[in-house]
């Protein structure tokens, strides 16, 4: 990776008319204005269906798309919907925060309309993605099934059968709900037809995807629902023990994730196979992988099933280089990042070492004026990705409100933070100047935002990933700032 320059902004906080950010006008606007401040990368959240709480990072598939994301202007081109039964929704009255809830209460309509209207006009295309995408029938039969059964997850289905998996019951399910399986691989075709259209001009206008693989899967998903032997679950398939992590100074219980945890001997005997799969489904969206919680290869933080914190967890070893070397080895054309935050033990950073992956550093959390930290900008080294903050971290602007005034005070003196540059951009300049190959800068920070924009709050169950940014906001002002800094420091 040369040294480049990025910008972290989630699709789903582009404007849009439709209450979420789309792949449509917004997207190609902002790849074009990523252009003109000589930017390199646009960095993502996971594009998959969002899942328990709305979270990315909880999803029915690691391969599908998330619905949402398909532009329905573009549908009206392709003259799958009418523009006057699009604006007969109701679309939520904030720009500045995505409504969830009207989301799943009017997309599904629109696009079953477009389903019926486009299953035929698109059958050439729509059978090639599926053979293509193999994936896309057993998500297709999952998702049938969950909504045959009021959308409860597949450990509530009151088939055993199906709920197990068993081959005859696939079969049986398979034929019966044919319609519903349809209509599900068609909005993931619609999905996958706008998304390959905007990495096209996002190419050829020099701009690249950056986007997350969370290290681990939802239980109610397709993923673990089909191939349950590759995690550690009983006979019933019902969990042994689940992740999370160990309490720490800002969380007394630790976090509970809840996600089964793997069976690695399981896949190590399958030659990591199911990892090779799940890649190359990313890969089709991205062009660099950032691997979300990293230190979980090195190992994991193991909590029995049932219990209400993860304070009663274990460490255990996780497969190390045994399956990096494998996505490194098998995947040798294409870039990986490696998220090496939270815990992190001396061998967990020989295994980053080994990987020759680049490693993660935050600006907000270097400047402790009472000791060292690694992540003060003089000691960011080559081969690192340097950022302000991620979607798990305030803002700039919010993180000053909670930040101690000796720890302020010694980050404006390092800094040199002037009234005229300010907090954020003076910020921008210290990562830029950095002597990691790639720096990322939240979309809220090049606006100066405060704490309201922030992504995410790690622990808080509800009312994340919603920011949105108002229509006019990456303008062509910002964009000659911006790119004045990238240009200044060579990025």
């Amino acid at each position: 990776m040369n040294r480049s320059s990025g910008v972290l902004m989630s699709l789903s906080s582009l404007p849009s008319p439709y209450g979420i950010g789309t792949m449509g006008k917004s997207a190609y606007e902002f790849v074009d204005f990523l252009k003109a401040a000589g930017q390199r990368y646009w960095q993502l959240l996971p594009l998959v269906p969002t899942g328990a709480g709305d979270s990315p990072y909880s999803s029915f598939s690691t391969f599908a798309g998330n619905p949402y994301f398909i532009d329905l202007d573009m549908l009206v081109k392709d003259k799958l919907l009418k523009a006057k039964e699009i604006t007969a929704c109701d679309w939520g009255d904030d720009p500045e925060q995505v409504d969830y809830g009207k989301m799943y209460e009017q997309r599904p309509a629109l696009l079953r309309r477009a389903f019926e209207r486009g299953r035929e006009t698109f059958a050439g295309e729509l059978a090639a993605f599926r053979q293509a995408n193999r994936w896309v029938e057993t998500y297709g039969l999952y998702m049938a099934v969950k909504a045959h059964f009021d959308m409860k997850p597949w450990t509530e289905w009151p088939e055993e059968d199906i709920r197990l998996h068993r081959d005859h019951a696939v079969r049986r399910w398979s034929e019966e709900l044919r319609g519903e399986i349809e209509y599900y691989i068609f909005v993931q075709f619609l999905f996958f037809r706008q998304w390959d259209k905007l990495k096209e001009y996002a190419h050829n206008k020099g701009v690249q995807f950056i986007g997350d693989i969370p290290i681990y899967v939802a239980l109610d998903s397709a993923d673990v629902w089909s191939e349950p032997q590759f995690f550690q679950l009983d006979e019933k398939n019902v969990p042994k023990a689940v992740a999370g992590v160990p309490p720490d100074p800002f969380t007394a219980d630790g976090q509970l994730w809840g996600n089964p945890l793997y069976n690695w001997d399981a896949l190590e005997r399958d030659g990591f196979g199911w990892w090779i799969r799940r890649v190359e489904g990313a890969q089709k969206l991205y062009d660099v992988i950032r691997i979300d919680h990293f230190r979980g290869f090195e190992s994991y933080w193991s909590v029995p099933y049932g219990e209400t914190t993860a304070k009663n967890g274990t460490w255990m070893p996780g497969p190390g280089m045994k399956l990096v070397g494998v996505l490194t080895s098998w995947f040798h054309d294409l870039s990986f990042i490696a998220e090496d935050l939270g815990y992190i033990t001396e061998g967990v950073q020989k295994l980053v070492r080994d990987s020759g992956m680049p490693g993660m550093k935050i600006l907000e959390f270097a400047f402790d004026a009472h000791g060292d930290s690694a992540y003060l900008p003089h000691c960011i080294p080559y081969n690192s990705v340097c950022y302000l903050g991620t979607h798990d971290n305030d803002t700039v602007m919010g993180w000053l409100k909670t930040t101690g005034k000796h720890d302020r005070d010694f980050a404006a003196r390092y800094m040199h933070i002037t009234d005229d540059e300010g907090w954020c951009w003076g910020m921008i300049r210290a990562g830029m100047a950095t002597c990691a190959d790639l720096f990322v800068v939240q979309m809220q920070d090049l606006l100066e935002l405060g704490g309201e924009a922030r992504m995410n709050v790690p622990g808080k169950p509800s009312g994340n990933w919603r920011w949105r940014m108002l229509p006019g906001k990456a303008d062509k002002a910002l964009a000659k700032k911006l790119a004045l800094y990238t240009r200044t420091f060579r990025r």
